[in-house]
């Protein structure tokens, strides 16, 4: 079990309804229908339905429990090998229970290892890394997402790391954590980010000649000619009928 020092007793009560965000929160676009199409008739029944895509703001201190303590001992690792912390981390987050460092690009292995490290932080263990496209977020439109453990204390914190779509390089951490090698391919034969540094960066799952990137938010949602070594599948509306 992990401490949530932010922990108001919902699940206990019941209510597994998530709290709404805080008011200070970024918006980064007004999303329309359930699946954001825009091309056409919306056949989903939700053509009316009208949301704020909005990320969370940067927290201040105190951030509660043990987050202020990891943050503290982030921020003195960093300042002793000479690198500043406001370089590194771009803003803290706190949302939903989680604290989450959003990284500089460029920092990102250093931060890495020194979280894996120190005796005070030792997470040693991260369990993936997820791709996220928001195209409303300009200039970083590509967000890669760690979830890192602590096995020694017990804690659990997440990494945030941006690219824009024009440049979609952000540093490998196989060096520093080997078990992402197939996460990061994943992410990036889905969502097109470079992982630079990786010894393999490969397809994983999809065709090595797929052209495009299936999990981004601007890849069509269908009804469009599929590729598969060379073959094509013809859209819906083409194909034979046996009616």
């Amino acid at each position: 079990m992990t401490d949530n020092p932010n922990t108001d007793g919902g699940e206990r009560n019941g209510n597994a309804v998530p709290a709404p965000r805080d008011t200070g929160g970024e918006v980064i676009r007004v999303r329309r229908g359930m699946f954001g199409a825009n091309n056409g008739g919306d056949t989903s029944g939700y053509g009316g339905l009208i949301r704020t895509v909005t990320l969370p703001g940067a927290a201040t201190r105190p951030y509660g429990g043990w987050f202020d303590e990891v943050a503290d001992e982030l921020e003195g690792a960093l300042e002793e090998q000479d690198l500043l912390p406001e370089n590194a981390i771009e803003r803290t987050v706190v949302d939903r229970g989680e604290l989450t460092f959003h990284i500089a690009r460029e920092h990102l292995v250093r931060v890495a290892r020194t979280l894996r490290d120190d005796p005070a932080l030792r997470f040693e263990l991260c369990t993936g890394v997820s791709g996220v496209h928001f195209p409303g977020d300009k200039g970083r439109e590509l967000h890669a997402v760690y979830h890192l453990r602590s096995l020694t204390h017990g804690r659990i914190i997440r990494l945030e790391v941006s690219a824009p779509d024009s440049d979609p390089h952000i540093p490998s951490l196989v060096e520093v954590y080997p078990a992402n090698d197939w996460h990061e391919r994943e992410a990036y034969d889905f969502f097109g980010i470079v992982f630079d540094g990786h010894p393999a960066l490969t397809r994983i799952m999809m065709p090595d000649d797929w052209q495009g990137f299936p999990q981004r938010k601007d890849y069509p949602l269908g009804g469009i000619a599929v590729e598969y070594k060379g073959a094509q599948i013809p859209a819906p509306d083409q194909r034979r009928s046996y009616s």
